[in-house]
């Protein structure tokens, strides 16, 4: 255990570890003072009664504002951000936090408005909520959109809500919901928490939905069907007009999981496929990083059927102009406090405003182009399970190298963080054999990217020259078995921490 207030900058360098505030603790240290009112004091016990209170005092830390801030701007400079380097993470779009969308979101006009205030102190904010409204229904060819939701999963859920209340509402109860074995893994547990049973679906060997396994499951008894495109694989569904047609042949409905969009912004729209809604990731795709724990806003847009059931109230310019709230009439009911994460829309307004049309199809375009070039390059280092034209994203396996050396997908990903990029995601989707999931996104330059491949490509090479000259440890490569070596933090064992998660700190003295 660290001393109190002894902690130097060597945690950041990562020869020691980081001291928890109960170890900098010290009796008598204060990070603030308050001024004397002049005001009597009165006793806990005479304020909420004796016998509410605890026998003994509550062991709370004591450090000092020094102690406080370096504490937490060390923990700061331990973590890989996106504003540090290259985050390959798979399926998870945006990485990148343009700093004019932050501006944006801190203008006080925006951050200083109470949720509460009534339509005519507010316009403001309602002509971006309907302006960004219009934007993503252009972007997307669809005809209306709820903004309330507060994440990609909020929005599924939201979606899958209002494909109930569709089909409720003509009086036809369906069971069932179609997902791809390819889909997201919140898909599933979004159609159970809707209230339908799961259907999956294989991919054929070209890594896309097989037609007809979708056309021998489908029947009056599927309410719809959940589809990323492109999907998980980076693959685009070429079927997507037969599946559509499929679908909405027994009265389904086509739910797009917009995870995805950044590769087909500007290039082709969800509803000229067929999709009768979509829900988009606004924190992802269109301002705000991946990654965080949020707050995110999930917006879900739908076609002209499905306007009357969408969450309210809903902003609206009436007919003379001024701008109000309005509850659709056939409204499944709030999904969100308020008007949702409001300060995230303001993000994505203006990261659409900065881009513009022609900006939004050059993200698009350079998501593909970095993708397919890393794809290509790495193609004789790794399996590429379904090597064909991707889209943003693409998914490598190590099983030969696995088969070769013993090295696994996690070990790779471990090892890259040693080589100063973050890893990407391992063993998604589960229909490859050790995969790693690469989105390069738009964002990174060619260098960049160059050097992603020269890393990746470094890992296997060292593996297959430690695996041929042997090791004294009785693993194939000992630097992707061992890895991360050089981070302040080591291997960790994954199953325990999920087991046995321990999320406070214990003060009570050891047994």
């Amino acid at each position: 255990m660290a001393g109190g207030g002894r902690a130097s900058s060597a945690p950041v360098l990562g020869r020691d570890h980081e001291p928890t505030l109960f170890e900098l603790s010290r009796p008598g240290r204060r990070s603030a003072s308050f001024r004397s009112t002049g005001i009597p004091e009165w006793g806990a016990e005479e304020l909420v009664g004796e016998e509410h209170l605890r026998p003994e005092a509550v062991d709370t830390v004591e450090v000092s504002e020094r102690d406080l801030v370096a504490h937490f701007t060390r923990l700061t400079h331990r973590q890989y951000s996106v504003d540090v380097g290259a985050y390959p993470l798979g399926s998870c779009t945006m990485k990148y936090n343009p700093k004019v969308c932050d501006e944006v979101a801190a203008l006080p006009g925006l951050a200083r408005v109470h949720p509460g205030a009534p339509a005519a102190l507010s316009q403001g904010w309602l002509e971006l909520l309907v302006e960004l409204e219009s934007a993503l229904c252009a972007i997307t060819g669809m005809a209306a959109a709820t903004l309330q939701p507060a994440a990609g999963a909020a929005g599924e859920l939201t979606g899958l809500l209002l494909m109930r209340a569709w089909h409720a509402a003509a009086g036809d109860e369906r069971r069932r919901v179609i997902i791809p074995d390819s889909a997201h893994g919140t898909n599933p547990a979004s159609v159970t928490l809707g209230g339908y049973d799961v259907t999956t679906v294989p991919s054929d060997d070209r890594g896309c939905v097989d037609l007809a396994a979708l056309r021998a499951a489908l029947d009056t008894d599927v309410a719809g069907i959940m589809l990323t495109n492109p999907n998980t694989l980076g693959l685009f569904e070429e079927d997507i007009v037969e599946i559509a047609a499929a679908v909405h042949r027994v009265g389904g409905l086509l739910y797009y999981d917009g995870a995805n969009l950044n590769a087909i912004l500007g290039v082709t729209r969800p509803g000229d496929m067929g999709f009768d809604i979509v829900h988009m990731n606004l924190h992802k795709t269109f301002a705000t990083p991946h990654g965080g724990g949020g707050p995110g806003a999930g917006p879900v847009a739908v076609a002209e059927r499905l306007v009357p059931f969408l969450p309210g109230p809903r902003p609206m310019r009436r007919g003379d102009g001024v701008l109000d709230w309005e509850e659709p009439p056939r409204s499944i009911g709030r999904i969100h406090s308020w008007h949702g994460n409001a300060l995230v829309l303001a993000r994505a307004y203006a990261y659409i405003l900065a881009n513009g049309s022609d900006g939004l199809r050059r993200v698009a375009d350079a998501a593909v182009l970095n993708a397919n070039w890393l794809r290509r390059r790495l193609s004789s280092s790794y399996d590429i399970p379904f090597d064909r034209p991707s889209m943003h994203e693409f998914v490598a396996s190590t099983a030969t190298l696995k088969r070769r050396t013993g090295v696994r997908a996690l070990d790779v990903a471990k090892r890259l963080l040693e080589e100063g990029f973050h890893a990407p995601t391992v063993y998604f989707p589960l229909i490859v054999d050790e995969a790693l999931m690469i989105e390069p996104t738009e964002t990174e330059s060619l260098q960049t990217v160059e050097a992603l491949a020269e890393a990746l490509e470094r890992i296997a090479a060292e593996a297959l020259e430690e695996a041929a000259s042997g090791s004294d440890l009785g693993v194939g490569s000992p630097s992707a078995a061992l890895a991360p070596r050089t981070t302040p933090v080591g291997r960790v064992d994954e199953a325990r921490a999920a087991r046995q998660l321990v999320p406070t700190w214990d003060a009570r003295p050891a047994d």
